[in-house]
């Protein structure tokens, strides 16, 4: 019986990428002269940090040019608010969403059900969804189906097998 996976991940490479690009972009930008605007990249998160909250902003907006840019979905992004640091500079932590919370994949399997196929079915396994179904044209249908609804994670297919 044909499967698949759905899966939610993000390429911390990629993601590292564009934030060099977006650090070597404000150092040199003339807007961000003299702002100390500095992204710092880790494994879970992003901190930027910059001197007045408006350039806060604007240094988050090249971030995410970059990203998508670099084609890593903005849905990956979870901005924290903007906290008040010393002498009056302002920073952000963002976190990086990865994998299929218990609550997406009830909300995947729902959607999936939803859709009336018959022999089609959907399970949850730690982080990603494994869906079976008897032909092929039927776990495409759900792909199509996944692509186009507005979920909080991005998603991926894979191990298609026939």
């Amino acid at each position: 019986m044909p499967t698949f996976d759905i899966v939610s991940e993000v390429d911390l490479q990629e993601v590292r990428n564009a934030v060099d690009q977006a650090n070597r972009e404000a150092g040199t930008r003339f807007d961000f002269k003299g702002t100390d605007a500095l992204i710092e990249f880790s494994e879970k998160e992003l901190t930027l940090s910059c001197n007045t909250e408006d350039r806060l902003r604007a240094l988050y907006t090249v971030l995410e040019e970059k990203l998508v840019k670099r084609s890593v979905s903005l849905k990956t992004l979870d901005p924290g608010k903007i906290e008040e640091a010393s002498r009056g500079a302002a920073r952000q932590k963002v976190a990086l969403k990865a994998g299929i919370s218990q609550e997406i994949g009830k909300k995947i399997n729902k959607l999936i059900k939803d859709m009336g196929i018959k022999n089609l079915q959907s399970s949850i396994q730690g982080d990603q969804v494994r869906v079976t179904g008897k032909q092929r044209d039927d776990l495409q249908t759900v792909i199509q189906a996944l692509k186009e609804s507005d979920l909080d994670v991005p998603l991926q297919f894979t191990n298609f097998r026939d």
